[in-house]
């Protein structure tokens, strides 16, 4: 039998015979290649004087908490309200949340599996044979393991379980970016139909009312019957629109009480009309390349990529012999009162080298396995890269879109309410008739819902450009501001 001195002698002869590993793939500068390619050069803001772009990208930081929390920006007490409440009950936050307690003590499993495992047994037995005396048996004992890391496979399944880890993290992040952009798309929707209300409701009593002056110049002999009829048509018509208003609006408060996480019953307990909310002048200035980073889909695809190449060296390294050591204590006795006995001990110590000299071709088709699962969360990253730029491209452009048609009707609704107010005084000066008046007044409710519509749009894209970045950004340097519409007076 081989002493220890002879394993000992043998298992350094049989490492030191292994060919090295081949250096296993940096996550990190994997994911630094394939996101410095999309960036900067592509990077094209819809504003000349907004148009900054990046350096070289620089690691990923997490936004402040100010821009991670974009929805201040709007002052609505009741908007942020909303959407603190639907980031602690919406069941894709919640999912999300669970799956990374999962990862985590997966980690938790991983980190414990370095270390050294011990064990404790105890058995006790009684027999007898044929005729002959019962005879009993007892043991105690504690078995101890350690395999070494030596080539780092088990150093390799840590760094791919906490890459999995952060992964999941970063999904909880989109959870929540994806949850509070839609309260407050909601929200605006909701917001829109308090005032497309509002509008019929004036327009509604503006029409009652004309039918009523029509009957009475009918009586006079000063309008015919058809202009009877004709007003009350309109004025049907106008009656029409509510219930679709109505149920929009329902639709809007069902909505926001699913993403609080109540039934559609329930009371959100809002305001019954109130303004449209604008966001801030600090808002949507200027945008670094390096903001991509932030995204937490983009982190989540560079840890899935950080815990792709960890497997492939794991896979690597289980190609190559392991060393374990082992021990035991082991007390034996026939009597319990004697089981502890220091003759009762024996002592072994355990050195194993093991390693497979033929599997079929099992361990490098694991290799190739993780290797294609590499390249596959590689490309994946890249497409991550791609699709936030295409996102935050397309919300850039929507944002200036809205700010122009928002400046345009706001220029119609200014130019509406000084042909009412001109229409109003010849009215009361008996130069022109009721009606001519009175479809200037239509024309001007007409005008500000197209305006309360125009800056509901606004507000939404700026949402929308938000929720392509990931929440929210940092920019250190002087900022030019987007175009402002017209504030009416």
């Amino acid at each position: 039998m081989l002493g220890a001195g002879a394993l000992a002698s043998l298992a350094l002869w049989a490492l030191s015979g292994c060919t090295a590993l081949p250096a296993a793939p940096e996550p990190a500068a994997a994911a630094s290649a394939v996101l410095s390619q999309p960036l900067a050069p592509q990077w094209r803001s819809p504003w000349p004087e907004v148009g900054v772009v990046a350096p070289a990208p620089t690691p990923a930081t997490p936004p402040s908490a100010d821009l991670a929390q974009w929805w201040l920006a709007f002052d609505d007490p009741h908007l942020s309200r909303l959407i603190g409440q639907a980031l602690q009950a919406h069941t894709s936050v919640r999912s999300a949340q669970a799956a990374l307690q999962q990862a985590r003590a997966l980690d938790a499993v991983g980190a414990a599996a370095q270390g050294p495992q011990v064990q404790a047994t105890a058995s006790g037995q009684r027999a007898q044979v044929g005729s002959a005396s019962a005879a009993s048996a007892w043991r105690a004992g504690l078995d101890a393991t350690w395999e070494l890391d030596w080539f780092g496979q088990r150093q390799q399944a840590r760094a791919a379980t906490a890459a999995e880890a952060r992964a999941a993290a970063a999904q909880v992040a989109q959870a929540q970016v994806s949850v509070a952009a839609e309260v407050a798309l909601t929200f605006f929707e909701w917001r829109l139909q308090q005032q497309r209300w509002v509008v019929a409701q004036r327009r509604l009593a503006l029409q009652e009312e004309f039918v009523q002056i029509v009957g009475w110049r009918l009586q006079a002999g000063l309008m015919s019957s058809q202009d009877l009829e004709q007003a009350r048509l309109n004025l049907a018509q106008l009656r029409a629109t509510l219930p679709d208003i109505e149920a929009a609006q329902g639709q809007a408060e069902a909505a926001l009480a699913l993403l609080t996480g109540r039934s559609p019953q329930s009371a959100l307990d809002l305001p019954a009309a109130g303004p449209i909310p604008s966001p801030g002048l600090e808002l949507a200035r200027t945008i670094p390349a390096d903001t991509l980073r932030q995204r937490p889909d983009v982190q989540r695809a560079q840890e899935r990529l950080s815990s792709a190449a960890a497997r492939v060296a794991q896979a690597d390294a289980a190609r190559l012999p392991t060393l374990a050591l082992g021990g035991t204590l082991d007390w034996r006795s026939p009597r319990v009162s004697d089981l502890f006995d220091p003759a009762a001990l024996t002592r072994t110590l355990l050195l194993r080298l093991s390693a497979s000299l033929f599997d079929g071709g099992a361990a490098r088709a694991q290799l190739q396995a993780q290797q294609a699962a590499l390249e596959q969360s590689r490309l994946e990253l890249e497409a991550a890269v791609l699709t936030a730029l295409r996102e935050v491209e397309h919300a850039l452009l929507a944002l200036q879109a809205s700010a122009q048609r928002l400046q345009h009707v706001q220029q119609a609704a200014d130019a509406a309410a000084a042909t009412e107010a001109l229409a109003l005084l010849r009215l009361t000066s008996g130069l022109i008739d009721y009606r001519i008046w009175l479809e200037t007044r239509q024309n001007l409710l007409s005008a500000q819902y197209e305006l309360s519509a125009a800056r509901a749009a606004w507000s939404a894209d700026h949402v929308r450009l938000y929720k392509a970045l990931g929440g929210g950004w940092s920019a250190d340097k002087p900022q030019a501001a987007l175009p402002e519409p017209h504030d009416p007076a």
